[in-house]
């Protein structure tokens, strides 16, 4: 017990000096994005048409290029069975940005878990089925162009699966949710 003790003092010892090393820039950001979602194959036999997704997301600064991220996510893809699909749920990840060359404009690489649920609803937006809770992947990439003081654009890629169950009476639906998405985003930092 001790020597876990003492292990675990040393980790956040050398973690604040390695904090102090650090640039005195902003550690925090708040960012939203959205676009359009092309889904990558058919979800348990529907075909989907392009669809809308947003997210919300904070920034954490662990290290200079290194970071965390989490926040809420939403799209909506619309069938051809007449029926609509709507994501939602939660995001958190792993983010590494790095400046271009002689540049104000970086490049941002993330991969990160989802905890999210597939809602079916019918005409009027009435939800007609819910898959409950789950977890799923997502990884993106793009730029980050400052813009202001504090503030940049943040356009990328992002490719998003997740695989729930829906059960309906006796029958089981496997819906596998696949799609790439453009996106546009702007980001606070402070």
């Amino acid at each position: 017990m001790k020597t876990q003790c003492l292990v675990i003092t040393l980790f956040f010892a050398l973690l604040a000096i390695n904090m102090q090393a650090q640039d005195s820039g902003s550690r925090w950001g708040f960012e939203i994005n959205g676009g359009a979602g092309i889904p990558l194959q058919e979800l348990a036999g529907t075909e989907l048409e392009t669809g809308l997704n947003l997210e919300a997301t904070l920034h954490f600064r662990l290290l200079e290029h290194t970071g965390l991220y989490a926040g809420w996510g939403w799209a909506h893809f619309a069938g051809d069975d007449q029926l609509d699909y709507e994501e939602t749920g939660y995001v958190m990840g792993l983010t590494f940005e790095h400046p271009f060359p002689q540049s104000a404009i970086s490049y941002y690489l993330r991969a990160g878990a989802l905890y999210n649920h597939l809602e079916v609803e019918g005409d009027g937006g009435e939800i007609i089925d819910d898959t409950g809770h789950g977890w799923g992947l997502q990884a993106a990439a793009g730029i980050d162009i400052p813009i202001g003081r504090k503030w940049s654009l943040t356009p990328g890629v992002k490719f998003h699966t997740l695989n729930r169950e829906l059960e309906t009476g006796a029958q089981t639906k496997d819906l596998n949710l696949r799609y790439l998405s453009a996106r546009m985003g702007i980001r606070k930092q402070f």
